[in-house]
């Protein structure tokens, strides 16, 4: 079996050279070129954006896309924006991460036993990809789960899309998805088995997180109290 890190590395490489999905490519090399004002003197990365963390990460964050002045930016994962921001400082309110904010790939970020990636790759237009759109890109969250099977223990699923992305990558990758199939909620908490014991599996429990968007924190629908204790409850099953 190959090296984890390589095996990643590898995929990561394959992750931003995609153009699988005519709107997104144009859309997300659009925003790219014309930019916001506030960043106007800034090289955007306009590619899919890899995951990031640890290749043995024992706790899997699934949001939903990168932001289009977020990630699509930066290059990095909840990364640059206000959603990126708030998930980290809880990251570090709670022993995840080796700092509180997330502004740019370079800004020594650490994440500790735990990895940030979604299920669709580029940024959508009003940040709202396509069913085959998100079909399309299923396969890149399919190979990083494939590498990160022996150790993820827990899966943080960010709003009602990345928990659904979360049950169908899970039940492809070989846990067993519960029927009827559980339904989101903030605080929502699924033990899924492994669907063979010849797998390199342990079982993986399914977390539900309101997504940190500005629309969910600027109306309290979602406080930090409340994104504290989900990470929390992470590094508690994740047995850290």
């Amino acid at each position: 079996m190959s090296d984890p890190g390589e095996a990643m590395a590898r995929l990561d490489a394959r992750v931003v050279r995609c153009r699988k999905c005519p709107r997104l490519v144009a859309w997300r090399e659009l925003v790219a070129r014309e930019k916001r004002a506030a960043f106007a003197d800034e090289e955007y990365w306009g590619r899919p954006v890899p995951g990031f963390g640890p290749v043995d990460a024992r706790i899997l964050v699934i949001g939903l896309a990168p932001a289009a002045h977020g990630a699509n930016r930066t290059g990095r994962m909840f990364t640059g924006d206000q959603s990126g921001d708030w998930l980290v400082a809880s990251f570090h309110r709670v022993g995840l991460a080796n700092q509180p904010t997330s502004t740019s790939i370079d800004d020594g970020l650490e994440l500790h036993g735990l990895r940030m990636t979604a299920p669709v790759r580029c940024a959508p237009p009003a940040n709202k990809p396509t069913p085959q759109e998100r079909e399309s890109c299923a396969g890149w969250l399919d190979r990083e789960l494939a590498i990160l099977a022996p150790s993820v223990r827990v899966v943080v699923a960010l709003g009602a899309i990345g928990w659904n992305a979360s049950l169908h990558a899970l039940g492809r990758a070989g846990w067993t998805v519960p029927r009827p199939r559980p339904k989101f909620g903030h605080g929502a908490e699924v033990a899924l088995a492994p669907a063979s014991r010849r797998t390199r599996r342990s079982e993986v429990t399914l977390l539900g997180c309101f997504h940190p968007s500005q629309h969910n924190t600027f109306t309290g629908r979602l406080t930090a109290p409340m994104t504290d204790e989900v990470f929390r409850r992470a590094r508690e099953l994740a047995g850290d």
